[in-house]
Parts: structure tokens; C-alpha cells; sequence
């Protein structure tokens, strides 16, 4: 996930702004692992192989 996306990701519950949490990045400096965390709604959204998984997360657990 290129960090630019910040700019305009926003919580899919409550469109709340989103804090980037970084575990891993790539040589172009691209998260590949890591999370958005939602500070209104106490909420976490995975990142994994770059790709942020923004479903609620009833439906996110479903998915699994």
C-alpha cells in the first residue's frame, strides 16, 4: 500500500480520519504489512501483501 493513500482513506464505519501502523515495507518503501486504526470507533483494519482489508469487521471474520 503506497503511504499517499492516507490522504484519502477513511474509516468505512464512521469516516474517521485513519492512523497508519507499519510492520513491514518494501525496497520502494510501500507498506506490506501493518494496520489502520480508527481512534472513534476503536477499530483495526489489517494490511497484508500491501493490500488494506477496510471491511467491517463482522464481514472481514466471515470472510476468513
Amino acid at each position: 500500500m503506497k503511504k499517499e493513500l492516507m490522504d484519502i482513506l477513511a474509516c468505512p464505519m464512521c469516516k474517521g480520519d485513519l492512523e497508519l501502523s507499519i510492520e513491514a515495507e518494501d525496497e520502494k518503501g510501500e507498506v506490506v504489512v501493518g494496520s489502520l486504526y480508527c481512534g472513534k470507533c476503536d477499530l483495526q483494519y489489517p494490511i497484508d501483501d500491501g493490500i488494506p482489508n477496510l471491511l467491517p469487521p463482522e464481514l472481514r471474520q466471515s470472510s476468513d
